[in-house]
């Protein structure tokens, strides 16, 4: 297989079957609908940090609407047909909900990140403000796991143009 055709492969790789698609969107729905239920859930359970429920809320929606933007036509537009009104709005609905969504997610990496460990206890006679588990470790380990795959996708990215690096070295003897 030459350069050429991996290259070519890469800037127009094939679509993945209807079912593998709507599968991982079904998937990618999952967190989202679970940071609206536990935050809601447990709205007034920290009052340590009380815009930690009101984050998992937030982020969840946005979430949520990111990916069910994803699957309505206008998004998936051909890109050799003209953009049209619609497609616009697409796409900067989905450039300041992703802005947005970046902000609060360094906003919530603050409040959840600030209060760490908190008091779990929940008891009229201590002073120190409370933050029920469930509620801070889930919003804890949400964002640790943003952080854990961005760690893989940049440690396979950086794997990949390596392997890119090597396949595209010229041999000595090739007549380049």
């Amino acid at each position: 297989m030459s350069n050429i055709s991996v290259f070519q492969r890469i800037r127009n790789p094939p679509q993945p079957p209807t079912l593998i698609l709507a599968c991982s969107k079904v998937f990618l729905c999952i967190m989202p609908i679970a940071q609206i239920a536990v935050g809601a859930s447990y709205l007034n359970e920290c009052p340590k940090q009380p815009y930690i429920p009101i984050y998992l809320i937030v982020v969840g929606v946005f979430g949520l609407l990111l990916a069910l933007l994803a699957c309505l036509p206008c998004a998936q537009q051909p890109k050799d047909t003209p953009t049209t009104p619609l497609s616009q709005l697409c796409t900067v609905w989905n450039s300041l909900s992703s802005a947005f969504l970046f902000c609060w997610f360094i906003t919530g990496n603050v409040w959840i990140y600030s209060i760490y460990e908190p008091n779990y206890n929940k008891t009229a006679t201590d002073v120190d403000p409370y933050c029920d588990k469930t509620l801070y470790l889930f919003a804890f380990w949400t964002t640790t796991l943003v952080y854990i795959f961005l760690g893989l996708f940049l440690l396979g990215s950086c794997c990949v143009l390596f392997c890119f690096y090597l396949c595209g070295r010229a041999d000595p003897d090739d007549n380049i």
